[in-house]
């Protein structure tokens, strides 16, 4: 059950170092680092080519067809920040658009994730303010019911809370609990480094066939080449 009516002020936000050190690594890398958790669904999508962010979250759970609740989150943004908006129930209305991000940007936001409808995307590319949205619809909204801000929220079925990092590239948006963004970060290196000389060896023509050592379990699983010089087992 959702707490409604209520902003929590005192956020702890994960360290600046680890957000910087994760916003180094993209969303595949990160996924696959804190052991491929932590994705939203699919669906959530940049509205511009080229978004893309790492930072912070404040949350924000709105209610349908409503964005007063956005204003009010705008307030509690600190550089660095990302906001982090749900709805009590699925609504695709143009929540957020050209004016709440001016005013979010000079609150030092530094980007949307909505399970929701944004607008205005024209604008949002031309000043570059990444919005990662579940639509886009020019349907406007009112201002008349009460949701909260940095409480606990559930958008596109993952757990954000805030201070929270969220990185969100062209692969997506990962979050990572700001209590594991360090630990994450580090895995994130090892398998960035690791994944830099795996494609060195692609480039220089090994095959994955050989890198990974697949041929004897595929061999074993019954593969067989048809054709060729002759007839073989994998």
């Amino acid at each position: 059950m959702y707490e409604l009516g209520v902003v929590h002020r005192d956020v702890t936000r994960a360290s600046r170092d680890d957000v910087t050190a994760l916003a180094g690594l993209g969303v595949s890398t990160v996924h696959e680092a804190m052991g491929r958790t932590g994705l939203m669904r699919p669906y959530i999508r940049p509205v511009y080519y080229g978004a893309a962010f790492c930072g912070t979250a404040v949350t924000v759970l709105l209610q349908p067809g409503d964005n007063w609740m956005l204003h009010v989150a705008v307030e509690q943004l600190e550089p660095g920040d990302v906001l982090v908006a749900a709805c009590t129930t699925e609504c695709e209305d143009g929540f957020f658009g050209e004016l709440l991000a001016t005013s979010a940007r000079a609150k030092g936001s530094i980007g949307l994730v909505i399970d929701g409808g944004c607008r205005d995307v024209a604008a949002l590319e031309k000043m570059d303010f990444p919005v990662f949205s579940r639509a886009v619809n020019a349907k406007g909204t009112v201002k008349a019911t009460l949701g909260s801000v940095n409480i606990p929220i559930v958008c596109a079925n993952a757990l954000i809370r805030p201070g929270d990092v969220i990185v969100a590239d062209a692969d997506g948006v990962v979050v990572v609990p700001a209590e594991r963004a360090a630990e994450v970060a580090e895995a994130g290196r090892s398998r960035k480094a690791n994944e830099e000389d795996k494609q060195r060896r692609f480039a220089a023509g090994e095959l994955g066939l050989d890198m990974y050592g697949m041929r004897e379990p595929l061999a074993k699983a019954g593969l067989r080449y048809i054709g060729g010089e002759q007839e073989q087992d994998a």
